[in-house]
């Protein structure tokens, strides 16, 4: 029998005995056993610590952004191999799809961040805060990566979505990870993690494997740590009440099932397109998965004379899904994951079924195709009924984790409203709709009590991801029930694995903290200028110091002329009374376009091109007879990777554009983007 192993202390090892049997969910054959029995979980966080967490924290943003993308690109390459084993979890190919490349796509996703990140293994936060009467003391934040590792403790549903968008977000902060997926479907996660192993693009003890049931892989988290659990909201509640991490103040970011509820909109009528949208999209979320989703769609609030519509419709659409073997033809729902999950799902339904009415579906019996219903973890779709949803209310406390959902009807969208809430915090609804004043009062009123809402209409609907998809660039999470956690989100999510920490100090000490320039830090006159200087040899706060311009009438109506702006605070001297102004001005993007007259070195040299402008503000108004200068100042560098041999090597310079006048004054403020050549080509 095959044992699936731990992967842990840099080696591959099994724990003592045998703790769960596994067993294909199609066939019911037993595919093999695993345990985590007698690791020694100290050591193990320990290793993740001083092995993973050390080279991960050498690494910048760019550098981890470029290892995840490493990564995506490898696993896209042997993914057939875990479509065959995903076939044993019981799932159909757009189940494994789901799964498998969604979740490599969270690599992809997180990868792309980079650009939203320094070139420093820390991360700079906001803007700087002025704490003294003449600049001399500054207050700024960073964001270090934790010296702790990530625990991540999955649910059986997503064996490998479930731990790269996870891994992702805390690889990008440059944090390890443990990762406990289910014992019951860890065998399709083992076979990923062997893979990105034996890859070697990631620094050894950056991710750690444990298949059995973990038993004290939480008991020494420290308050470096961070732990997600992902799985019922009983077993999360419990995990999270344990005395360590109240003790260690540790993270604990909870996701948790909920009765997540789509809304037909009152004006989503019988024969529009958002009514058979809605049909759709709600069988999908009953059937895809086997039900077995987090974001799954467990209640389904419709108005109240659209109810008959309703449930005839979702009832004909189930009856044309067929259950069984996915490999069979024309198969459209697997399996449950294993016959403890069909009893659960089972008993759950029983409950459910002393206040509703069943109006599709057979508890105790499915026609399956291809495969042996008994052996196999099968169940039938059940749709319930429930004409008083405010009193008859076990549907807005019993979740069956499975393919089952209830409709429920309302009278007025508060109605609708208050039903969703009901739940007490999701994590997604949706409300399918094609009037926009609907859904603006839905997404509004209900958004307190659900971590996503989705719009749904025809509109968007060939592009949507559907009320099930949680995004890797949006958080992912909910209130309440729901577990009051979120993942993912983009930035938001990594910044999760960083501490944050005020610094305060003089202008320059903290450039040279930040790498960013402050006001008021010195600003060494650069020689040669900066436009002569390779990406390598610039220095953050260099600075060039112009010649000097005197703006004249003529300036302004030359300016006019070429730009085609005749407003008249520039061009009617006599329009001015009762403005700011006294007397014509001059264009702010002609001082902006002098300025760059001024700190252009004109000659061919490392700097490729100008290609934007950041944070354009014009402070002062400037007269005929002003005479301006710029301080043109190094603000911050950030690298950039070649896409491919032929590309130049280069990285990207933001210089700061200080325009001031005659009396000192700051005139206007911008921030240039521009690409400049490396010295080594080879790069």
């Amino acid at each position: 029998m095959q044992r699936y192993q731990n992967y842990v202390l840099g080696k591959w090892m099994d724990g003592e005995g045998v703790e769960t049997n596994l067993y294909n969910a199609i066939t019911g054959d037993l595919i093999g056993a695993v345990s985590s029995a007698g690791l020694d979980y100290q050591a193990i966080l320990e290793y993740g610590k001083k092995t993973g967490g050390y080279a991960l924290r050498k690494m910048t943003f760019q550098e981890r952004g470029r290892m995840l993308k490493a990564l995506a690109l490898f696993l896209m390459t042997q993914k057939e191999k875990y479509y065959a084993v995903s076939y044993w979890t019981g799932a159909t190919k757009v189940d494994s799809w789901i799964d498998i490349e969604g979740g490599i796509g969270n690599l992809f996703a997180n990868a792309s961040l980079r650009r939203q990140f320094p070139d420093l293994p820390y991360y700079v936060d906001g803007t700087a805060a002025p704490l003294s009467k003449n600049g001399t003391f500054i207050g700024h934040h960073i964001m270090v990566p934790k010296e702790g590792v990530a625990i991540h403790i999955n649910a059986f549903n997503f064996p490998i979505w479930g731990m790269l968008e996870k891994i992702a977000v805390n690889l990008m902060a440059g944090v390890p990870a443990i990762v406990k997926p289910s014992e019951f479907t860890c065998f399709l996660t083992e076979v990923m993690v062997r893979d990105i192993i034996d890859s070697k693009i990631l620094p050894e003890g950056a991710l750690q494997l444990v298949c059995g049931l973990g038993r004290g892989i939480i008991d020494h988290v420290g308050c470096q740590d961070v732990v997600t659990f992902t799985g019922s909201a009983k077993t999360g509640k419990m995990l999270k009440s344990l005395p360590q991490f109240a003790q260690e103040s540790v993270p604990f970011n909870l996701e948790a099932d909920s009765l997540n509820a789509t809304i037909l909109g009152e004006k989503a009528v019988l024969g529009t397109e958002e009514f058979d949208l809605f049909i759709k999209e709600t069988v999908k979320e009953i059937t895809i998965k086997a039900g077995q989703k987090c974001t799954a769609v467990r209640r389904i609030i419709v108005p109240e004379n659209l109810i008959d519509e309703v449930e005839k419709a979702i009832a004909a659409r189930l009856a044309t899904t067929k259950v069984g073997d996915p490999k069979a033809e024309g198969v459209r729902m697997g399996a449950l994951a294993t016959h403890l999950q069909v009893d659960r799902v089972r008993e759950n339904v029983e409950l459910l079924a002393k206040t509703q009415k069943v109006v599709y579906g057979d508890i105790n019996h499915v026609d399956v195709y291809g495969a042996d219903a008994q052996k196999g973890a099968f169940f039938s779709p059940i749709l319930f009924r429930n004409n008083d949803p405010f009193n008859l209310t076990d549907v807005h406390e019993i979740e069956a984790f499975g393919p089952v959902s209830t409709i429920m009807p309302y009278k007025t969208l508060d109605e609708a409203i208050e039903l969703a809430k009901m739940g007490k915090g999701s994590l997604v609804s949706s409300i399918v709709t094609p009037c926009d004043k609907e859904a603006t009062e839905y997404v509004v009123n209900a958004a307190t009590m659900h971590g996503r809402i989705l719009v749904l209409n025809k509109d968007c609907a060939k592009e949507s991801t559907g009320h099930g998809s949680p995004m890797p660039l949006l958080t992912h999470g909910g209130p309440g029930r729901a577990g009051g956690g979120e993942e993912m989100g983009g930035k938001r999510g990594v910044l999760h694995y960083l501490q944050r920490t005020a610094i305060q100090g003089h202008p320059t000490t903290i450039t040279k903290i930040t790498q960013q320039f402050q006001v008021g830090a010195a600003m060494p006159e650069a020689n040669p200028h900066v436009f002569r200087k390779h990406f390598e040899e610039l220095v953050v706060g260099e600075t060039v110091f112009t010649h000097k311009h005197t703006v004249t009438d003529a300036d302004i109506v030359n300016f006019a002329n070429v730009s085609g702006d005749n407003f008249y605070a520039h061009m009617d001297a006599t329009s001015l009374e009762g403005t700011i102004f006294e007397r014509r001005v001059a264009h702010g993007y002609f001082v902006l376009s002098k300025a760059a007259g001024l700190f252009v070195d004109p000659k061919k040299g490392p700097v490729l091109l100008n290609y934007g402008i950041d944070e354009a503000r014009f402070t002062k108004p400037v007269y005929p007879g002003a005479t301006l200068g710029v301080r043109f100042t190094v603000k911050e560098k950030i690298d950039q990777e070649k896409k491919n041999d032929e590309d130049i090597a280069k990285g990207i310079v933001k210089f700061l554009v200080d325009v001031y006048d005659e009396t000192g004054e700051t005139v206007a403020l911008a921030t240039i983007l521009t690409m400049v050549k490396k010295l080594d080509q080879s790069l």
